[in-house]
Parts: structure tokens; C-alpha cells; sequence
């Protein structure tokens, strides 16, 4: 069913998970991301109350990610002007020469050749060192940052989040916003045009207060992280699985057409966000159910992508498939902001192994997945060349 009851979600969710559906929703302002406060609550119990928790409620409840209506637009137009796709191309340069030092780096390590770690020697870091130098910061992001993600990512990909994983992700938020705290307190070291020189400008002319603004940097920072990293890990899999999708689109090279469909179809077939959730502002009818208010609804995004409704053979892995969008980046008011980010460097981060590593193959060890349902992400991928 595309449109069911599951009390295995949060005590009992409303799970969508086709396509037409799950498009539906996210465009529906009925269905609303303001769920922050609740959600902390119910990982914090009796400590919600005290002035850490209220705290990490106001920056969480902040971010553009959980905000609807008028201030998710006014945040998002502050945002927007750093992350258009005409603008980003600035970046292009810079993007392609990071993906060719950490592959310089792999390439220099003699035991790399008989196999390394594809996530931490090139999925991970190249996203982070990216959006360090989007947002001006390059070489002074700390090196806990990836733990302080990966503590976010588990805190947002719970459904349920339990005592831990909210604390966890409360020391996270703090951590974040205490690095941004300091940095922004020296605004002569950001570099004009920079995504926080933009954010610092806005909070001048009173367009953000401060909460917001240690909040957007703080997700900027993660959400510039999290889903990229996954995408190029899932990617990559996808296409040594499929030895002939990888010979095609090596063969390929040069073609921007040909890879921009190759990276639409990773996003698709393997979605890096798995799930995104909502509460009913209003009953809502939907495929024969009537959602209720005050309920919350899981859209299934990743379902939603292998939905044969709308994809021939969804299983299947094809490069060249050009049936439209997948709904990996979203539709509606809270389409991804970084879409554009994501793509660019996805397409410079391929042609870069193409180019430099075009004999990649898997290595003998199995891949190893995180365990986190909302977040389809690799912990570790073994490759040799």
C-alpha cells in the first residue's frame, strides 16, 4: 500500500511511500517539518526542562530543516544567494582540486593499490573540505566535526531518538555552536562572498537574530556534510557492482549530459535520505486514507524512488535512465537548498576517478553500512586499484 497505518513508527505514523504521494506531501503546507520541540522531549524525558535542554530546543527548532511558512522563506532567502547553481560554477575550480589532492594523497600511499577505504580516504573528507571553503573556513574546521555529524545524523534519523542519541546530539549542536561562536567574533578573517560573510550581513541588518544565525551555520556545516559524503559512497558501490554501467560511463568521459543522468540515477537507486517526517497540520484525505491532525506521517523517499508507478524496473541500476526526478533532494518549500552543491560535486568527484583511478574495482572486504534506517550511508567500502 502506498499509504499505510505502522505502529512500528514512533508508536504509530502514517508511512508514505509512493511516489505521486510522497510529492503530495511535500508539497502539502499542511504537512509540517515544526516538530523539533516534541521530538527533543520525548529523547530527553525528565531533563527537558533544564536550561541545556531549552537551549538545544531553541537552536534545533532554529534551523531552516524545521521551520514552515514565513521564517523558513526569510531564512532561505539568506541562504539562497550563496548556493545558486550560476554561482556555484565560481566554485568549480576549487572543488576539482580538492578531489585531485585527496587522490594525489591515495595515489602516493603504496598500500593503497592493494586496497583502502574509499569513505574515509575520499567520501568523507571531500565534502567537508567543500563546504569549509564555501562557508570560508578552509583548514579551520575542527577534526571532531565528523563525529559531531555523525552524532546529528543518528539524533535526526531516529524517529524515537532515545536518551543517548539526544544527548549525543545535544553536545553535538553545542560543540557547533560554540566553534561558530568564536569564529564569527573575528568577522575580519571571513572572506567576502564566503556563505558565513553572507549570514554575518544578514544578522547586521537584522534579518537574522543570533540564534538563527549560530543555527543556519551549524546546519549549512552538517547539511553541506552528510548528504554528499553518502552519495558518493553509494554512488561509487552502485557502479562496481555494475561493471558494465562503469566501463559505459568511463567511456563516456567528457560528456556532461551522460554524467549528470549517471548521478540522478545514483540519488535515485540508492537515496542518501531514506526518510523525512511531517505532522498534520489539518485532516488530510490521501489514496483512500484519511490522515489525521496531529498525526505523524514518514515519507518514504527511498521507496518513493523505486516506485514502478513511475520508474520502469525500478530495481535495476541504469546510467542512461531519463525518466524524470527522483524525490532524493525533495520537492516543494523545503527542496534542498545544497541540490546544486551536491550534484557539482558529485560530477567533479567522478570524472576525477574516472580520470585518475579508472581502474577501480571492489576490494574483498564487504561494504559496511551504518546503522541508521532515515540515513543510507556506508561506513566503510573497500576498493583497490
Amino acid at each position: 500500500m502506498r499509504v499505510q497505518w505502522s505502529r512500528a513508527h514512533c508508536g504509530g505514523a502514517w508511512v508514505i511511500s509512493g511516489y505521486d504521494e510522497v510529492a503530495f506531501a511535500l508539497r502539502d503546507p499542511r504537512f509540517t517539518v515544526r516538530r523539533a520541540a516534541r521530538w527533543i522531549n520525548s529523547g530527553l524525558g525528565e531533563t527537558a526542562a533544564d536550561d541545556d535542554a531549552r537551549r538545544f530546543k531553541r537552536l534545533f527548532s532554529r534551523s531552516l530543516l524545521f521551520l514552515d511558512g514565513r521564517a523558513h522563506r526569510r531564512l532561505r532567502g539568506v541562504l539562497n544567494p550563496g548556493l545558486k547553481p550560476a554561482d556555484l560554477q565560481a566554485q568549480h575550480a576549487g572543488i576539482t582540486s580538492i578531489a585531485h589532492l585527496l587522490i594525489d594523497a591515495i595515489m602516493a600511499d603504496p598500500q593503497a593499490a592493494g586496497g583502502f577505504d574509499f569513505i574515509s580516504r575520499f567520501a568523507r573528507p571531500l565534502p567537508a573540505l567543500v563546504i569549509a571553503q564555501l562557508m570560508g573556513l578552509p583548514g579551520r574546521v575542527p577534526a571532531q566535526f565528523i563525529d559531531w555529524a555523525a552524532d546529528l545524523a543518528a539524533f535526526i534519523g531516529s524517529p524515537t531518538p532515545d536518551a543517548a542519541q539526544t544527548r549525543a546530539a545535544q553536545l553535538a549542536m553545542d560543540s557547533l555552536c560554540d566553534f561558530f561562536a568564536q569564529t564569527l567574533a573575528q568577522p575580519a578573517e571571513l572572506p567576502a562572498g564566503s556563505l558565513m560573510h553572507g549570514l554575518l550581513e544578514a544578522h547586521a541588518e537584522g534579518r537574522l537574530n543570533r540564534v538563527e544565525l549560530l543555527a543556519q551555520c551549524a546546519t549549512l556545516l552538517f547539511a553541506g556534510y552528510e548528504t554528499t559524503r553518502n552519495l558518493l559512497g553509494n554512488g561509487l558501490l552502485a557502479l562496481l557492482r555494475h561493471p558494465q554501467q562503469w566501463a559505459a560511463l568511463k567511456a563516456q568521459q567528457g560528456q556532461t549530459g551522460a554524467l549528470r543522468l549517471a548521478v540522478r540515477e545514483m540519488l535515485r537507486h540508492d537515496s542518501p535520505v531514506q526518510y523525512t517526517g511531517r505532522r498534520l497540520l489539518q485532516d488530510v484525505p490521501l489514496a483512500g486514507q484519511t490522515l489525521r491532525r496531529g498525526q505523524l506521517a514518514i515519507l518514504h523517499i527511498g521507496q518513493a524512488n523505486h516506485d514502478a508507478r513511475r520508474f520502469r524496473d525500478p530495481q535495476r541500476f541504469d546510467i542512461g535512465r531519463d525518466e524524470g526526478m527522483h524525490l532524493s533532494f525533495g520537492q516543494g518549500p523545503h527542496a534542498c537548498l545544497g541540490a546544486a552543491l551536491t550534484q557539482l560535486e558529485a560530477e567533479i568527484a567522478f570524472t576525477a576517478l574516472m580520470q585518475r583511478l579508472p581502474t577501480l574495482t571492489l576490494g574483498e572486504q564487504a561494504p559496511v553500512w551504518q546503522d541508521n534506517a532515515a540515513y543510507r550511508a556506508l561506513a566503510s567500502l573497500s576498493v583497490f586499484f
